[in-house]
């Protein structure tokens, strides 16, 4: 009887430990898959078998645990946006190209033939990581397989999220996407409540329902999309304190940020070379794997050219061309480098960066200093938040020109405050009671255990929004206070009318 019971606890054990994981990141977008495969190769490696649908095939799979890719494959790709020119967009424009991209991937996983092959077969899992992008209505996963739904975002936690699990994010000083203010003054505040406002209309109002019908159109049995977006477990955030503003976090919310760094690996040693033997220090200069600096606009191409041109260190440019125009003779080009081991080398002196997330987070981690050039999306606030804690500073992308950005650079380049702040910031880092792959497979397996750990949520998601932003307590205060006052106002009127009469009274018997 004893080793029944044993091997049933063994089993129970086994069940919970070596979990059936399904992972959903249909974004085409090169900086979300690097942190999402982190998380789900780490949690491969930690003996779990998952399966990942997404955009991007896994070269080498983990060698622990099992892992099946459902490669996505798209008949047109994000990159056919001129992703340069989302910078002088409005926030009203840029809200729609998101809308119709979302629904674009949101489709694309739905109707991909191997992905019905995946729904129509017996496999079953004991948790869904869906990507929180603009895909909403991937989250009838979860309920098809009657698991914990877990939401993994690649960035922090704002508007996009923070209304799923009832997190406070008040816009009176966290900012939304293209939003930047270093000082919280009123107007900033008026204008990041405006594109909140319209960001949260949008999402109920238009962007909810076009995923119900792509939803229904496959799930005709599912409920509302509005019942299953609300029903998230856990959040998995790529943020830390260390790189991001300190906000509010409910209890089902776990940051991760830095999951995809490593240590500095050996470097090719032709680059190795490079580096060592730069005197007066390298910069690196890389635009990201989406935003690449060979569709620069010849005038932007050419301020860069000519300010390190001037310059007395290296340049390190990740150029995607075969030849770049009028290339000075410090400046080295290549299509490719291995970035964090390029910034684990202690010549690295600055780092031209978009302000991409994944980008300050590794600068961060080695110490190096960033000059930023956002251009849309989170990279501005990422740059100002950077510049705020004294990391670096930034050029807006519609801004730069040679003046600018040859004084920025040399800011950051001389001045020692970022680099001390840097060290500072990377410590801050690398200062953690577990490695985030740790943190990730412990509040995973948690909301295995607990079955989808229901005790986490907040109660502000069982309000309607009238109640939770208290509108119905503060009608109901100002019926009372407009009460109070009519009967003030009407008993003070009765009492004047009668002390009025009085006095009349008494004056006509005066004159009687």
């Amino acid at each position: 009887m004893n080793l029944v019971i044993i091997l049933l606890a063994l089993a129970a054990f086994q069940s919970v430990h070596c979990a059936n994981i399904l992972g959903i990141f249909p974004t085409r977008g090169r900086s979300h898959y690097i942190v999402a495969s982190s998380l789900m190769r780490g949690l491969a490696e930690k003996g779990h078998n998952v399966t990942v649908i997404a955009s991007f095939e896994e070269k080498t799979p983990p060698k622990n645990g099992t892992y099946k890719n459902i490669l996505i494959t798209h008949p047109s790709d994000v990159k056919k946006f001129d992703l340069f020119a989302l910078e002088q967009m409005n926030f009203v424009t840029f809200t729609m190209t998101i809308n119709f991209m979302g629904n674009y991937y949101t489709e694309a996983v739905l109707s991909h033939p191997k992905v019905q092959e995946l729904l129509m077969s017996d496999q079953t899992f004991d948790v869904v990581i869906v990507e929180q992008f603009v895909d909403d209505a991937l989250k009838v996963f979860a309920y098809h397989y009657k698991a914990p739904l877990v939401l993994f975002i690649a960035c922090g936690s704002h508007s996009w999220i923070n209304p799923l699990v009832g997190n406070p994010g008040p816009p009176s000083y966290v900012p939304e996407q293209n939003i930047h203010f270093r000082q919280i003054r009123f107007l900033d505040r008026l204008r990041n409540t405006i594109v909140y406002i319209f960001g949260e209309l949008n999402r109920n109002l238009l962007f909810f329902p076009q995923q119900e019908k792509i939803m229904k159109k496959y799930f005709s049995e599912a409920p509302a999309l509005n019942e299953l977006v609300y029903n998230a477990s856990l959040v998995l955030l790529n943020s830390h304190w260390s790189t991001n503003m300190a906000v509010p976090r409910v209890p089902n919310m776990v940051d991760l940020g830095g999951i995809h760094v490593k240590p500095p690996q050996v470097l090719p040693q032709d680059l190795k070379e490079y580096l060592d033997g730069a005197k007066e220090g390298v910069i690196y200069f890389n635009m990201g794997s989406v935003l690449q600096s060979v569709n620069f606009p010849v005038e932007k191409r050419e301020a860069f050219i000519k300010v390190f041109a001037k310059l007395k260190q290296k340049v390190l440019w990740k150029w995607e061309g075969d030849v770049l125009p009028n290339k000075p003779a410090n400046v080295r080009v290549q299509k490719w480098m291995p970035q964090q081991d390029v910034l684990g080398h202690p010549n690295i002196k600055a780092f031209v960066t978009h302000g991409g997330l994944l980008s300050l987070i590794e600068s961060v981690y080695h110490g190096v200093p960033i000059l930023a050039v956002p251009v849309y999306g989170d990279q501005v606030w990422n740059s100002v938040e950077a510049s705020t804690n004294g990391l670096g500073s930034y050029v807006l992308y519609g801004d730069l020109n040679e003046d600018k950005l040859e004084k920025t650079l040399k800011d950051v380049l001389h001045n020692p405050r970022y680099r001390q702040n840097m060290k500072i910031r990377s410590k801050i880092m690398r200062d953690r009671r577990h490695k985030p792959i740790d943190d990730a497979d412990y509040w995973i397996q948690y909301v295995i255990r607990y079955k989808g750990a229901t005790h986490l949520k907040v109660p502000g998601l069982q309000l309607p929004w009238y109640q939770y932003l208290l509108l119905d307590v503060a009608l109901f205060m100002l019926i009372v206070v407009l009460l109070a006052s009519y009967l003030c106002y009407y008993v003070t009127k009765i009492v004047l009318v009668k002390l009025h009469l009085k006095v009349r009274r008494r004056n006509k018997d005066k004159r009687a």
